[in-house]
């Protein structure tokens, strides 16, 4: 039977003292590849900006002669692999007073843990990934944390292959061979996240049908410190009906670290996932970010992309790091084919957006938005 501890900082500032570790799951850097197929989807539900991006849709359309493919097209959240280990990193040691494991978990890419092993010989970050399986007309994403550093390239190369020719039958064989190897964690990342607009019903009954058939080999359910708590209060519950431990993932993408992470008296990552999936015990702690405003939380990461990173050569601003797959299929980044600017109306929404890195509009939309914290206690 699982034993979860769900620990809020803000409600008890010294909870971590009991534990020896804290430790951050599922972050992105800057080699998550973002797809933007989602952006229609969500932008034609926009008063205003559905009326602007169905006219350049138009305008596509009348010049190429056909749609524009979003699928094609791609962001890159900001910061390289050392850099969000060392952000995570900090929060943990200077907030809880502890150790840190960092798991970073790129979007079908385990190029950060890589990198990290290949700057740092002596390095014990996970190499991890979130690897995206479609399912019927969606798809949910599964953490996958602690590939053995030898084989981590071919499973990289059979989650590709699987992904190109889903297969029911395969998809099991792999998440048994997953389960076989004692140090690997898989988590079912915001299970109830209709990330595909699905539809609610139509995307908890899949969510069922998945759990029924490849459950076994799933070792905990997410906590998401970027989905808003009515939600997570759901895992919560769906996780004590599959008998299934509850786990953090923050899910960063910008320069706000996690919202919320693990704490363990395991020392190392290996005894952590023992932890998890042997004696089915889990502690999942949110940080006080996560009790503010979801909404204003999410315009900050959205300005974290768009602003500059001089520190970054080749990366600083941020049509560099947007990229679209060209009819040749060659990939260029938005500065290459814009040529300037951009248009008038993309440049006047990065324009708004870069307002809240003064500090003293930041503070204004804290102080009206604060009756509408995440986690009202």
């Amino acid at each position: 039977m699982p034993a979860h501890g769900l620990h809020f900082l803000w409600r008890n500032p010294r909870v971590a003292d009991q534990f020896r570790t804290g430790v951050s799951l599922h972050s992105h850097t800057m080699h998550s590849e973002e797809n933007m197929a989602f952006l229609p989807r969500y932008a034609h539900h926009i008063p205003g900006v559905s009326q602007t991006i169905r006219k350049h849709e138009a305008t596509f359309r009348s010049h190429y002669g056909k749609e524009l493919d979003y699928s094609r097209a791609w962001w890159t959240p900001p910061l390289p692999a050392l850099d969000a280990e060392s952000l995570e990193r900090r929060q943990i040691q200077d907030l809880l007073q502890l150790p840190a494991l960092v798991s970073l978990t790129d979007h079908d890419s385990i190029t950060a843990g890589l990198n990290l092993h290949v700057m740092s010989p002596s390095s014990v970050a996970p190499i991890s990934t979130e690897w995206t399986v479609p399912l019927g007309e969606s798809f949910i994403h599964l953490g996958i944390h602690n590939l053995p550093a030898a084989e981590a390239t071919a499973w990289m190369d059979h989650f590709r292959s699987w992904t190109a020719s889903p297969n029911p039958d395969r998809l099991a064989e792999l998440l048994a061979a997953l389960h076989d190897i004692p140090e690997v964690l898989t988590v079912f990342n915001h299970p109830l996240w209709d990330e595909g607009l699905a539809g609610r019903d139509i995307h908890r009954q899949m969510v069922s049908r998945f759990l029924d058939r490849y459950g076994r080999w799933i070792h905990a359910l997410e906590l998401n410190g970027l989905r808003p708590w009515s939600e997570n209060r759901e895992v919560v519950v769906l996780a004590a009906a599959r008998l299934l431990p509850i786990i953090s993932g923050g899910d960063r993408h910008g320069r706000e670290p996690n919202a919320n992470v693990n704490l363990t008296r395991a020392a190392s990552f290996s005894e952590f996932v023992a932890e998890v999936r042997q004696d089915q015990l889990s502690h999942v702690l949110f940080l006080p970010q996560y009790n503010g405003s979801l909404k204003l939380r999410c315009l900050e990461t959205m300005a974290d992309t768009l602003r500059d990173y001089p520190e970054y050569p080749g990366r600083v601003q941020w049509s560099d790091r947007i990229f679209f797959r060209q009819d040749n299929g060659e990939v260029a980044n938005l500065t290459s084919l814009w040529r300037g600017a951009g248009p008038g109306i993309v440049r006047n929404f990065v324009t708004l957006l870069r307002v809240l890195e003064y500090r003293r509009v930041r503070n204004t939309l804290r102080h009206a938005l604060a009756g509408r914290r995440e986690y009202a206690s």
